[in-house]
């Protein structure tokens, strides 16, 4: 196991009340658990949010490399039009 390093910094006064709680209430047991577990939670985030991102690219680059023709926006009304008639003439049960 690694020695620990200790370091310095500043946190607003709200924060330091709502970590003291936190240890008070007896969630931690010190000031120094509850800061490495937020430490824990803040890389998870980092992880998952750079998950989530690869996964929008990876769409990105499925959509950029789809073969099929782009679909204009007049296309894209005229099917609405089409919907939305039989829609109306079936009494809201159209199907694609």
């Amino acid at each position: 196991m690694e020695v620990a390093e200790e370091v310095t910094f500043s946190l607003p006064p709200e924060m330091i009340r709502e970590l003291r709680a936190s240890v008070a209430a007896g969630d931690y047991v010190s000031t120094g658990e509850a800061l490495r577990d937020a430490i824990r939670l803040w890389k998870q985030k980092r992880v998952e949010d750079e998950e989530h991102l690869e996964a929008i690219r990876a769409r990105i680059r499925r959509s950029l490399d789809d073969p099929r023709p782009n679909v204009t926006i007049e296309d894209v009304d005229a099917q609405l039009d089409t919907l939305f008639t039989r829609a109306k003439q079936s009494g809201g049960n159209a199907t694609p």
